[in-house]
């Protein structure tokens, strides 16, 4: 049940709901299948077990919620096909060929006749809020599906009590320098995936993949121009992870040394052993939240 990528936010310190208050307020936007209300995704939080009727999956001072998308499948192949016979019908009884924009009409026609048969394929995002230590934590690898969670949230949670987390020194200038340098800041090793990307118009990028570069093979990228905008790092050797240039966490795996934590929290209950599991990650997170901060010269305070 890990989280695979962090999306990292502060929340306000201010903001202290109970797990009942912040269900009332997402219950206000729960999943409905087949609710589309002319939107083109179906979004709303669902339970987190099929086992609660709770949005709100609360683990100490840890509130974990889904966020659950509904999208219905309609490839561009069966529009066409029943568009074009719906145009056969058309011009046969106009006397003439219909011209591209009545087509275009037909096409979005057919499409919104369709799409009540098409077939729904399901995603869904996870998130938890962690109260004491202000983070929320989106589990997304990609910005788009933050933005989803940020602006289902908005929706409901007024003001909104989520602010941008920013570190003083960017992640590209510490991550190259880092590589430079040939030595990784306390409490990190540097593992051997990389990315070094050239920051001019040509925008060329070199990966190394399961491999560490010679110094001397970096030394003449960064000389001409690159800079490292991902890095395979390792925390403490509990957790390794891929850090990027926007400072997004991707590709985490919780390493050997926590087998022994894990094979603890063992138990006959399956939703004890998820909170289990759950308070070990979040604990996990917020030690590497912490390190890694302080490597990248701390968090910047807005002024």
């Amino acid at each position: 049940m890990w989280f695979k990528n962090l999306k990292v936010f502060r929340l306000s310190p201010s903001w202290k709901p109970s797990a009942d208050e912040l269900e009332t307020l997402l219950d206000k936007q729960r999943f409905v299948e087949g609710q589309f209300s002319g939107e083109p995704l179906n979004m709303g939080w669902a339970p987190v077990f099929e086992e609660e009727d709770t949005l709100v999956h609360k683990v100490g001072h840890v509130f974990l919620c889904r966020l659950l998308i509904e999208k219905k499948l309609l490839p561009a192949s069966v529009i066409t096909q029943f568009a074009k016979a719906k145009a056969a019908e058309v011009e046969e009884q106009q006397g003439y060929k219909v011209g591209r924009k009545q087509m275009k009409e037909i096409k979005e026609n057919v499409a919104a006749a369709l799409k009540p048969k098409a077939f729904s394929i399901y995603r869904e995002t996870r998130i938890y809020f962690d109260l004491d230590n202000h983070w929320l934590i989106i589990d997304a690898g990609a910005s788009s599906k933050a933005d989803e969670i940020i602006g289902m949230l908005a929706k409901v949670l007024e003001p909104l009590p989520i602010l941008s987390f920013m570190t003083e020194k960017s992640p590209t200038s510490c991550m190259t320098e880092w590589l430079i340098s040939d030595e990784a800041p306390a409490d990190f090793s540097i593992d051997q995936d990389t990315e070094l990307k050239s920051m001019s118009d040509s925008r060329i990028s070199v990966r190394y993949a399961n491999h560490s570069p010679e110094q001397d093979e970096l030394n003449k990228h960064i000389t001409s121009g690159k800079t490292c905008t991902k890095l395979a790092m390792t925390w403490n050797d509990r957790v390794s992870f891929v850090l990027n240039d926007a400072g997004d966490i991707k590709k985490i795996a919780p390493l050997e040394v926590l087998a022994e934590s894990r094979e603890n929290v063992g138990s006959d209950d399956i939703i004890e052993n998820f909170d289990a599991e759950m308070a070990l990650m979040v604990g996990e997170f917020n030690g590497l939240l912490v390190s890694l901060t302080d490597a990248l010269g701390g968090e910047k305070v807005s002024r």
